[in-house]
């Protein structure tokens, strides 16, 4: 899976849908996991980890390689996860800043029930974590919309 550079992944981006994964943990608190985004689009507001998936990566693939990028973690299994919905992710702006480039996501939405919280996560994606409830995340403008939904749909 050759990674493309970014004018032809600009391409891809302006006439095409992306697929991704988002990461709904949930912990024995009851609180969710929120980064704060460092890339385009959306940075700089608190979003669930997630990521792309890569042409020809199986989802299961895509999933182990996610949770362990975003999250640190390793050895977890898709089938551990629940799927929440599939959603779709609109943005005006795209990962360069090229004006006149949207950006359009469909995602999968997965729900990781943790044991524990986790101790050290990656600042590669989001310069900052934070744990929070449902409730809270669903009022809480600071979060992007399209995270909120996992939680104001009743999931």
């Amino acid at each position: 899976m050759a990674k493309l550079d970014n004018t032809e992944f600009l391409s891809v981006v302006s006439n095409t849908p992306l697929i991704a994964l988002d990461l709904i943990l949930h912990d024995e608190q009851d609180c969710y996991l929120l980064g704060r985004r460092v890339n385009r689009p959306a940075r700089g507001v608190w979003f669930v980890p997630g990521g792309r998936v890569r042409k020809d990566e199986r989802l299961d693939d895509a999933f182990a390689r996610l949770t362990q990028e975003e999250l640190g973690l390793h050895g977890v299994d898709r089938s551990e996860a629940e799927l929440i919905g599939v959603y779709e992710h609109f943005y005006d702006d795209n990962f360069s800043g090229k004006d006149g480039i949207s950006t359009h996501y469909v995602v999968l939405g997965y729900r990781i029930r943790l044991t524990q919280r986790l101790a050290h996560l990656p600042l590669d994606q989001h310069s900052d974590y934070r744990w929070a409830s449902a409730e809270d995340i669903a009022l809480d403008e600071s979060v992007h919309h399209n995270s909120r939904a996992y939680f104001v749909t009743g999931s």
